[in-house]
């Protein structure tokens, strides 16, 4: 038996499989973190979901801690806030949308304001003055002490409670009182009752490093450039804004904030300046199942709070989640595809070496589901797939996870290969190729089906027993990839290079695109030819479950059920079915590196139906009948036969060494050669169920017993009086705990550790 070696290097080679420029196009598919509809349309960016969440449970302090994020003075902006975000309501699609605004103000009414903190709060060196009154300055002096800036406040009214009436007389007398309340607990100068003429101004600007005016006393400043929002005189730097709407003077207040910490660090105050205003977003909100309803109503005094709560209820969240719902790859990480590619592409491409993302990128099954249910075509198995390649380039992929599947790779390449022409015919037009999986697990449902093909198939069908290399491909060992390719080529080249007519949808699709093979699948050719004399559907309804291979292949698909239904079977799809169909939890080899990931992946795929399943890849079948379920493949129905329900890991590789040698024996009369020992090994059922559980082969157990009968080196347990010996196979130490008996050996317990134990020189 061929060993793979262990890697060893320390090397780090920059082996790039997807560039950062790849990456970042790719992440950027992701629309989990796009903004919500109403938030993208609110010109202030407000996280209006996340309020009205926190609404919706009553928490109106949270709520009202949100909205103080946008602006200073709530009560002033919620009152005459025109609320495009209610225009781009979701629910807007079913009927009405959310009454945001009258949620907002009674979140302002109800809401307790938060206590800020000065502890961390510096303030700026630069100075600002700001002249005059009105919705804008009074906004942007609120922005500008959010900022730190010190700054003072030159007005002609007499007060606070009247420069409050100034800019917003409108609001109820509460209201007002409220907002007074507000400014007064800022770290804001003031000084009331100015007499605001151009010598006062011009004063009072050498006092400061930024000035900014209302448009009023803009325009007694320069009265040719009142239009200008940016002006600069001499040493000052005058920001204006205009005072059309309560929207347009708390968003002009915003801007002008932002350009005095443009201007105070001699930046341009045109660069550098972000998105602002209302975005366009690419969220996708999947309204299947979402029922509409009606707004409560709303009296001349606003929402009470126990009506706030209640409307606030009706938001629906928007989010976009359909690839977490679909997999249970995603869905037990708790992370969407966007940030899992993000920690994924890190761990290859910058830490380089073993990391807790190693896991997560070996427990994705690479099926694509992903891609075919996110809206922008989201590709996750192909973040994992380069992260597995780039990690085996640098050396820094620990075999551990993957070995056993490649090692029977190997053992399915090697030892149960076989290729060989249809007697009679020195070239054939076609070649079965079955795949392993079919070998291991139904080789009567094989050779059954080799037998019908070659009777009735026209141009000769020659067999070939292996794998397709798909193990390999998944594991990111690409050179061993290449490796069986030039293998395949090699022995198709000998049949006369023939059409392969493929028994699984995984080899279909590998062998097409590793080898660039003209393959078609047995179901294709059986539609073609007829149903096999004994083929014979369930007499009760079954449902289909699609394998990952087929994804994309809607050929394949509907074959699969026009052949069901010609066996008389009643057919019932499922929820993701076809092409959104998940994994069964073997693709990827999720099944060897993370065995309870791949538990709650053929859970996934059986909680869709109650029926007996019928599927095209053995390996599925397989699955399901481990977890109680009745599956058959649709070639047992086809030929009537039924595969052994659970084959252990042992039993798998003896099915394809006896059905290598029975059609060696059978089909071209050759005797192959068989071992025999002079001793029997016989197992408990205990051991049985480990080393199946454990993946260690009973040729793994009698290789070690054999090193026993050669060395007699073992341990004596003498509470049990079991023997305990080890050897190391491989990269794998294993230990074996026997009894002799008259014929041989009984094995009890079975266990591997990837240890090698050395002696000490002179013992």
């Amino acid at each position: 038996m061929t060993y793979i070696q262990e890697r060893g290097s320390t090397h780090v080679y920059h082996v790039n499989r997807m560039s950062k420029e790849e990456m970042d196009h790719m992440i950027s598919l992701c629309v989990h973190e796009q903004p919500a509809y109403c938030v993208a349309a609110c010109p202030f960016k407000m996280d209006t979901k996340e309020m009205l969440y926190y609404a919706a449970k009553g928490n109106f302090k949270k709520a009202l801690a949100i909205y103080e994020k946008i602006t200073p003075f709530p009560m002033i902006l919620c009152d005459g806030c025109t609320a495009p975000c209610e225009d781009n309501c979701k629910l807007c699609e079913l009927g009405d949308g959310v009454s945001i605004r009258e949620v907002e103000r009674a979140i302002v009414r109800y809401g307790e304001p938060g206590r800020r903190s000065s502890v961390f709060r510096m303030r700026k060196k630069k100075r600002a003055a700001i002249f005059g009154s009105g919705l804008f300055p009074l906004f942007l002096a609120g922005e500008l002490e959010k900022k730190m800036y010190p700054t003072t406040i030159y007005c002609k009214e007499e007060d606070y409670e009247s420069y409050i009436a100034a800019a917003a007389g409108h609001l109820l007398e509460s209201d007002r009182s409220n907002e007074v309340k507000r400014l007064k607990s800022m770290d804001l100068s003031f000084e009331f009752g100015c007499s605001l003429n151009l010598s006062f101004i011009r004063e009072k600007m050498e006092l400061a490093d930024v000035v900014c005016a209302s448009e009023e006393v803009a325009k007694m400043l320069a009265p040719e450039e009142a239009d200008v929002e940016i002006m600069l005189r001499e040493q000052a730097k005058i920001v204006s804004g205009p005072a059309e709407s309560v929207m347009d003077a708390a968003f002009a207040a915003k801007r002008a904030a932002l350009t005095v910490d443009l201007l105070v660090q001699n930046l341009s105050p045109h660069s550098n300046r972000g998105s602002e205003g209302a975005v366009t977003t690419k969220l996708y909100t999947n309204m299947e199942g979402i029922h509409g309803s009606n707004k409560i109503f709303c009296g001349q005094n606003g929402y009470s709070k126990e009506e706030a709560v209640e409307e606030a209820k009706r938001c629906i969240q928007c989010h976009c989640d359909e690839c977490m719902k679909g997999c249970v790859y995603l869905s037990e990480y708790q992370k969407h595809p966007g940030l899992l590619a993000r920690e994924i592409y890190n761990n290859t491409q910058i830490i380089m070496g073993d990391h807790p993302m190693n896991k997560p990128m070996n427990a994705c099954a690479l099926c694509g589901q992903c891609t075919v249910i996110c809206p922008n075509g989201f590709d996750m198995s192909q973040v994992c797939k380069s992260a597995r390649e780039n990690m085996v380039s640098t050396d820094k992929m620990p075999l551990a996870p993957h070995e056993f599947a490649l090692m029977d790779m190997l053992f399915s390449n090697s030892e149960a290969f076989l290729s060989r022409l249809q007697p009679g015919y020195e070239t054939c037009r076609y070649v079965f190729f079955p795949g392993c999986q079919a070998g291991a697990i139904a080789p009567d449902v094989v050779m059954q089906a080799y037998e019908d093909l070659s009777n009735r198939v026209d141009g000769g069908v020659a067999l070939m027993l292996g794998c397709c290399g798909a193990i390999s491909e998944w594991a990111g060992r690409y050179e061993m990839t290449e490796k069986v390719n030039e293998q395949l080529k090699q022995e198709l080249a000998k049949l006369g290079d023939p059409i392969i007519i493929a028994g699984c949808p995984t080899c279909m699709k590998q062998l097409k695109e590793s080898i660039g093979a003209h393959v078609i699948g047995i179901w294709e050719i059986l539609k073609e030819i007829g149903l096999p004399q004994q083929a014979k559907g369930l007499e009760i309804p079954v449902a289909i479950h699609d394998a990952c291979g087929a994804r994309g292949d809607a050929q394949t698909q509907d074959i699969i059920r026009e052949l069901l239904l010609d066996m008389g079977c009643t057919v019932e799809d499922t929820e993701y079915s076809r092409d959104l169909s998940p994994c069964c939890g073997y693709g990827g080899l999720t099944a060897y590196a993370n065995k309870d990931m791949a538990a709650k992946m053929t859970e996934k795929c059986l909680e869709r139906s109650d029926a007996p399943y019928i599927t095209y890849c053995m390996a599925c079948r397989d699955r399901f009948a481990r977890e109680g379920r009745e599956s058959r493949h649709i070639m047992e129905l086809l030929y009537g036969a039924n595969a052994s329900n659970m084959p252990d890991i042992s039993e798998k590789r003896y099915n394809r060494l006896i059905l290598k040698q029975t059609l060696l024996k059978n089909i071209w009369n050759e005797e192959p050669i068989m071992e025999k020992k002079d001793y029997t090994v016989a197992y408990t059922e205990e051991a049985i169920h480990m080393m199946d559980e454990r993946m260690i082969l009973k040729s793994d157990v009698e290789r070690v017993l054999s090193d026993y009968r050669e060395n007699r080196e073992a341990i004596l347990d003498e509470e049990t009086k079991e023997l305990v010996t080890r050897s190391r196979l491989g990269n794998v130490t294993f230990w074996v705990r026997f009894v002799e008996t008259e014929d041989g050996y009984l094995v009890h317990r079975a266990y591997s550790h990837r240890m090698n134990i050395m002696k000490r020189v002179g013992q």
